[in-house]
């Protein structure tokens, strides 16, 4: 009787013990995330260069060559979703890169 109280409360600390550990692993990981997104580089469409501007995701070479010619022929973009201007670059574009750039 009395190692089954022992073998009780031993599973029972563990769960506890382990359900405090999980919680704390996971609100590292989402501070580590916040300070990954904060580390990101931010990509300057105004001055990228071709190398730069395919580090976008949905950007390749093409698109970059687009980008460099609308700014040179129209001047600098204003605001960031102005990329959507270009030929080809859609919303779809946009979101998957409103975090990464800038015209600052």
């Amino acid at each position: 009787m009395f190692r089954k109280k022992i073998l009780f409360l031993v599973v029972a600390l563990f769960f506890l013990l382990s359900g405090g550990i999980v919680r704390s692993v996971s609100a590292d990981s989402h501070s580590q995330s916040k300070q990954d997104q904060a580390a990101i580089e931010r990509i300057n469409i105004n001055t990228a260069s071709q190398g730069e501007l395919i580090k976008l995701k949905r950007i390749g070479p093409a698109y970059a060559d687009r980008i460099i010619q609308y700014r040179e022929k129209r001047g600098p973009f204003q605001k960031p979703d102005d990329i959507m201007k270009v030929k080809g670059i859609g919303q779809k574009t946009w979101e998957a890169n409103k975090d990464l750039i800038t015209v600052d």
